[in-house]
C-alpha cells in the first residue's frame, strides 16, 4: 500500500518538474541580458509576412514587357536599367498600419557607368504609437480563391453570378422574423441616411441601371438618397400583361416599414396617374384609386409604366410615416421590342416645406444656390421666399431704383451675374431713411446668413454650411448710402478627377457705400446701383510632380517615315 501511494506521488511531481525552469545562472550579465532579449523578442514577434515586398510591383502594367522607370518590374533588364531617368516607385510596402515590416527600396546609381539600378531590403519601422504588431488572421489578408467552374457546378455558377448583378439579390434582404436576435428585443430602431428601405417582403425597389441600360430591379432606395433613374425594359405586346415590371402593382403592392425590423407597416398610396398617348400628350385621370392593369387592345399594349415618382414623409426620429407613388402609363405598339422607364423618390419632413435640392451631391451649373438662416439652438432654415434661395435685385424696363423693391432673381450656380437701377436724388432727400432703403434694395428683406456647401446639404447639418462673410467700403464721411452688392463665391472640385462634385467653400458679400453730397434746392442727380455675382474656382491643379504616364526624350531615325511624309 505504502509503495503504491510512493509511486503514484513520484508520478504525478515529475511533470511539475520538468516544466520548471533551470536553476542555471548565466556566465555574466551581459549573457543575461541577451538572453532575456532573445525571449521577448521570441514571445513577441509576429508570424511570417504573407506578402514578399520585393515581388510586389505596382507600375508593373505591360505583360512580358518593361515598363518605363519602373525599376520593380521583373521584365527589365540591367540595360533597361541603365536608360530609366527615376523610379516612379522609389518604395514598396505592405500594410502601413505594421508596427514593423519590410520594405524594397529602388533608386538609380547615375554616377555608375552605365546607370544601375539599386536594390535594398530594409525593416521598416512604423513611428505611429498605434500600430498592429501582428496579423494573426490569414484569412483577412487575402482574397478568399474564386470557385473554378466545373462540368458538376457550372449551371450552379450560372445561376448564381449569370445575371446583370448578384451582390444585392432580392432574396437575401427577406425579413426572417425566426432567426431574429433576442438581444435586440429591447433595442429601438430607426432609419438612417443611406439604410435600404425595408418592405415586408424585401426593400423598396428602384430600378436602375447597373452594368449595361437595362432596368435591374435589384437597387434598393436608401432612406433620405434623392434618386433619378432611367433604364430600358424589354417588353413583347403578347405578353405584356404577365411582365410584372409594366404593371402598377408591382410598385405599390408591397407595403413599407415604419421603422427597421417593426411590425408597423405604411401603404403605398397612389398620388396620381397621367396617361400619356403614342404621340407623347399627357392627361391627367381625375380618379386615383382605379388600378390599371396592362391590357391589349388593337395591338397596342395599355397601361404600361412608364414612370414611377415615390414620395416618402418621414418625422424626424427616422421614422416613414407616409408613402405616396405617382404613375405614368403609357402604351407601345406590336413592333417595340423596349420600353424606357424614369423612376424617382424624393423624401420630406413632416411639418416643413420642401425645399429642392440643386445637385447630388455636388452643384449642378444653373441650379439655385441654396441658403438660409440659423435660429439659436436649431437647425438651418431656409429663405422662405418663392425661390427659397440666395437672390439679388433684378433689373427691370424701367430702372427705377425705388419701384424694383420687390423684384429679386435667384442667384445661379456657376453664372455670373450683374444687375442694378438708376436712383434719381433730389435735394429734399434725407440721408439716413435713404440709406436704409438702397440697403433693403440691395441685400432684399430677409438676406441669409448661411450658403449650402452641396446642393443636396441637410439643414439639420448646420457645422456643413458656409457662413456668408460681409465686408464694407466706404469713404470718410458724415453721410453714407450703399450703392452696390459684390458676392464672390469661392468652390472647388471635390471628389474623384472621374466624377467631381462642385462644392462651395466660401461666400464674401461686399457693400460699397458712397458719400452723398447735399444738392442745391431745384437740382437732381441720377446714379446707378448695381449688385453683381462673382464665381470662382479655387480647386488645385495637379501637382507638376505627378504624371500620369512617364516621358521618355528621344530623337527619331531620319529614314522613320520613310517612304511617307
Amino acid at each position: 500500500m505504502a509503495a503504491a501511494l510512493r509511486l503514484g506521488l513520484l508520478l504525478f511531481l515529475s511533470p511539475l518538474r520538468a516544466a520548471e525552469p533551470s536553476t542555471e545562472l548565466p556566465s555574466s550579465p551581459e549573457a543575461s541580458s541577451k538572453t532575456r532579449a532573445t525571449a521577448w523578442k521570441r514571445g513577441r514577434s509576429g508570424p511570417a509576412p504573407l506578402t514578399d515586398v520585393a515581388k510586389l510591383c505596382v507600375c508593373d502594367l505591360l505583360v512580358a514587357q518593361c515598363d518605363v522607370n519602373c525599376c520593380c518590374d521583373p521584365d527589365c533588364s540591367a540595360e533597361d536599367f541603365s536608360l530609366f531617368t527615376t523610379c516612379s516607385v522609389p518604395i514598396v510596402t505592405g500594410d502601413s498600419r505594421l508596427c514593423s515590416q519590410k520594405a524594397a527600396i529602388y533608386s538609380l546609381d547615375t554616377e555608375a557607368n552605365p546607370p544601375e539600378r539599386v536594390f535594398k531590403l530594409v525593416d521598416h519601422i512604423n513611428p505611429s504609437v498605434f500600430c498592429i504588431h501582428a496579423t494573426n488572421y490569414e484569412q483577412a489578408l487575402s482574397f478568399s480563391s474564386p470557385e473554378t467552374p466545373t462540368a458538376e457546378n457550372f449551371d450552379q455558377l450560372l445561376k448564381k453570378y449569370g445575371g446583370a448583378t448578384f451582390s444585392a439579390e432580392p432574396n437575401s434582404w427577406s425579413m426572417n422574423s425566426d432567426a431574429s436576435d433576442p438581444s435586440d428585443a429591447n433595442k429601438s430602431y430607426r432609419y438612417e441616411y443611406g439604410v435600404p428601405i425595408q418592405t415586408v417582403d424585401a426593400f423598396l425597389r428602384l430600378p436602375s441601371p447597373v452594368v449595361s441600360s437595362w432596368c435591374s430591379d435589384a437597387n434598393p432606395a436608401g432612406f433620405l438618397v434623392h434618386q433619378a433613374t432611367k433604364c430600358i425594359r424589354s417588353i413583347s405586346v403578347e405578353n405584356c400583361g404577365n411582365i410584372q415590371a409594366v404593371s402598377m402593382l408591382f410598385y405599390i403592392n408591397s407595403s413599407i416599414l415604419a421603422v427597421p425590423k417593426s411590425s408597423q407597416m405604411v401603404n403605398i398610396t397612389v398620388q396620381s396617374v397621367v396617361v400619356q398617348s403614342l404621340n407623347g400628350m399627357r392627361t391627367l385621370l381625375n380618379s386615383r384609386d382605379v388600378l390599371r392593369h396592362p391590357m391589349i387592345l388593337d395591338e397596342l399594349c395599355i397601361n404600361i409604366v412608364l414612370g414611377v415618382s415615390y414620395h416618402i414623409t418621414y418625422t424626424d426620429t427616422g421614422e416613414i410615416i407616409e408613402a405616396a407613388a405617382s404613375f405614368v402609363l403609357g402604351a407601345v405598339n406590336k413592333e417595340a421590342l423596349s420600353v424606357q422607364q424614369s423612376f424617382e423618390i424624393s423624401f420630406t419632413q413632416v411639418n416643413t416645406n420642401p425645399v429642392p435640392f440643386s445637385g447630388n451631391p455636388g452643384y449642378v451649373v444653373g441650379l439655385a444656390v441654396r441658403a438660409g438662416f440659423k435660429p439659436q439652438g436649431s437647425g438651418i432654415i431656409q429663405n422662405t421666399n418663392k425661390y427659397g434661395q440666395l437672390t439679388i435685385l433684378q433689373s427691370t424696363a424701367h430702372q427705377d431704383c425705388l419701384t424694383a423693391q420687390e423684384a429679386r432673381t435667384p442667384v445661379l450656380f456657376g453664372y455670373n451675374m450683374i444687375s442694378g437701377c438708376k436712383l434719381r436724388i433730389t435735394a429734399a432727400m434725407n440721408c439716413q431713411p435713404l440709406a436704409q432703403v438702397l440697403l433693403d434694395l440691395l441685400m432684399g428683406q430677409s438676406f441669409p446668413e448661411y450658403v449650402a456647401p452641396f446642393g443636396n446639404s441637410q439643414a439639420q447639418d448646420v457645422l456643413d454650411w458656409v457662413p456668408i462673410t460681409h465686408l464694407r467700403t466706404s469713404e470718410q464721411s458724415s453721410c453714407q448710402i450703399p450703392v452696390a452688392l459684390e458676392i464672390e463665391v469661392k468652390w472647388t472640385k471635390y471628389g474623384s478627377l472621374v466624377n467631381p462634385q462642385a462644392r462651395i467653400v466660401n461666400v464674401t458679400a461686399t457693400t460699397t457705400t458712397t458719400t452723398l453730397k447735399q444738392l442745391p434746392l431745384g437740382r437732381e442727380r441720377t446714379i446707378p446701383i448695381t449688385s453683381s455675382v462673382v464665381f470662382t474656382d479655387i480647386s488645385s491643379p495637379a501637382e507638376p510632380g505627378y504624371k500620369a504616364w512617364p516621358t521618355i526624350n528621344a530623337k527619331l531615325p531620319h529614314d522613320f517615315f520613310f517612304p511617307f511624309v
